[in-house]
């Protein structure tokens, strides 16, 4: 049982790549409407007679969702069955299950019934957590047999407040990112860092769009900062340690990769490649930080048993 749960871990993890993925390509190529206002159905039809690139992308975006939601839930039963013992595995069950219904169930309002773009700007981050639930279940399974080698750290308690608090403002940096593209804004400030890089620069003359843009690149600007001087924190308080050295060397990385994907989407205007990969990395960086908040609350249970 313990193969099967590792096979359908690791499918469930690239899965929910893959719709995350899928989601910002549906975003970014204005392919919500691809198949009109049904739901599930794709214009009223089970097989599309009338094919459009739109929906192409939009009708392969809800199959693969479709596909792996079976098999997330067949992961989060059977992980709940078998090794529902493990500290951790019942709750991230069912966050996996629960955000994944979520955020399909956004998706399908918005195309009967039509959303915001602030309520849209949510969906993205909403499978964000879904993602994270679903590849700390991976780790968990791959720990059983120790094929993964995650051991007991003891993370400072005030270091582990600082792995939750810039875990959650990620997922606002992300909701911002998400509101840009919802906005259609991305390409509304044709300069970096600063939308218009002249002096002074005049703040009062800048439209909406704009504000949603420059307000993303101030907060992702902030997480890179914070990012950085936690990383420098770890260097110098966990150098034993190989888990926070690499673990947290490879998540400042990832926070380089995504200001600078960030910036060169403006650079290539939009390039549709460029765009994911910014996509992709800020789901990498923000399951590395849910794998710290794993052990930190690790650490918390076994400081209280000391």
């Amino acid at each position: 049982m313990i193969k099967t749960l590792k096979w359908l871990s690791v499918v469930s993890s690239i899965g929910m790549l893959f719709i995350l993925l899928g989601g910002a390509l549906v975003t970014k190529t204005e392919s919500g409407a691809g198949c009109g206002d049904s739901w599930p159905l794709c214009n009223g039809e089970l097989i599309p007679s009338n094919i459009t690139p739109e929906l192409v992308i939009e009708y392969s975006h809800r199959l693969v969702s479709s596909t792996m939601g079976i098999t997330i839930l067949a992961l989060a039963v059977l992980a709940w069955k078998f090794i529902g013992h493990i500290r951790e595995v019942k709750f991230l069950s069912f966050l996996a299950v629960f955000f994944l219904i979520l955020q399909g169930l956004i998706g399908a309002a918005a195309v009967v019934w039509g959303q915001s773009d602030f309520v849209l700007a949510a969906h993205f981050g909403i499978s964000l957590i879904s993602f994270a639930a679903v590849f700390l279940l991976t780790l968990l399974i791959f720990e059983i047999d120790q094929k993964l080698d995650a051991k007991l750290l003891k993370i400072k308690k005030k270091h582990r407040v600082e792995i939750y608090l810039l875990t959650i403002y990620t997922i606002i940096v992300v909701y911002t990112g998400a509101l840009v593209r919802h906005a259609n804004a991305n390409l509304v400030c044709g300069d970096w860092p600063f939308c218009k890089n002249t002096s002074p620069i005049n703040f009062a003359s800048y439209s909406m769009e704009q504000w949603i843009q420059m307000g993303h690149r101030f907060a992702a600007g902030i997480l890179f900062v914070w990012t950085f001087t936690f990383f420098i924190k770890v260097m110098k308080l966990y150098k034993h340690s190989r888990i926070m050295r690499w673990g947290w060397t490879i998540t400042f990385a990832l926070i380089v990769m995504q200001v600078i994907f960030g910036a060169l989407i403006i650079f290539t205007l939009l390039n549709l490649g460029i765009a994911l990969l910014h996509a992709l990395v800020i789901t990498c960086f923000f399951g590395m930080l849910s794998y710290f908040i794993l052990l930190s609350s690790r650490s918390a249970k076994y400081e209280k048993e000391q």
